[in-house]
């Protein structure tokens, strides 16, 4: 199973090819379209997210994972397997959360083709054809690194909104289950409480809660969080506990 994560969007050609290249060498392979809409160019918001949808798959998925303001530059490409499951794509952070919480880990950089390569597509010239290539058992493109070669210094949760769906709920980067139990929440200075679904607040009524995929996300009951708060993919949700606004007070 190869299951893609991209910021490629779907109204375009790039994810028809990116499956076009998969299949020329791997055509047995089932391809699952996880996500076209990542938020582009934004490879922290993405890392979060792809941190919190992967584990609904099974073990020996090869994630093939695209948001790659980098390609063509000197940025390396990876394989990363991450307890039993793989991940192709860019050294440049992409797989950063994921290896934070891996119980074990093993990383691999690519040996890229020096050919037929075009300079701002190696998602279909290179990633592709390496998620193919380890569907079928060949490991020959790569070579055995101790850790990626990119560095980043994010937190182990983020306080902030990573991705904004058609209904206008808002998802952070933040597991729900690390929140304090005196948890207060606000967005935009605006003070919201906790519910376990929908239909537990009333229409038009804003509300936090643990999403499907176990991270912090922001509702309206019917309606568009987005646009009611006004809020963007990297604005920061503001977190304070009732102890601490007690003392405060």
């Amino acid at each position: 199973m190869a299951v893609l994560f991209t910021d490629f969007g779907i109204q375009d050609h790039y994810v028809g090819q990116l499956k076009a290249a998969l299949l020329q060498s791997a055509p047995e392979l089932t391809i699952i379209d996880l996500l076209h809409e990542v938020p582009a160019f934004n490879i922290r918001a993405a890392a979060y997210l792809l941190a919190a949808l992967v584990d609904s798959f099974p073990k020996e998925t090869i994630f093939l994972c695209v948001v790659d303001p980098g390609v063509g530059s000197e940025r390396a490409g990876c394989v990363a397997r991450l307890d039993d499951q793989w991940f192709v794509g860019p050294d440049n952070g992409l797989f950063a959360v994921l290896q934070q919480r891996a119980r074990q880990s093993q990383w691999w950089q690519i040996d890229p083709p020096v050919s037929n390569v075009a300079a701002t597509f190696h998602g279909r010239d290179i990633f592709a054809s390496v998620a193919a290539k380890l569907a079928n058992g060949d490991q020959s493109m790569l070579h055995e690194i101790k850790l990626p070669l990119a560095t980043v210094n994010w937190p182990e949760d983020l306080l902030e909104i990573v991705y904004i769906d058609h209904y206008g709920n808002l998802i952070t980067g933040y597991r729900f289950s690390k929140l304090p139990v005196d948890a207060i929440i606000s967005v935009n200075a605006q003070k919201i409480e906790a519910a376990r679904t929908f239909s537990d607040v009333n229409v038009g009524k804003a509300f936090y809660y643990s999403n499907s995929n176990g991270l912090l996300e922001i509702a309206i009951n019917q309606g568009s969080a987005a646009d009611y708060f006004r809020a963007s993919i990297g604005d920061e949700i503001e977190l304070k506990t009732k102890s601490a606004s007690t003392e405060d007070g």
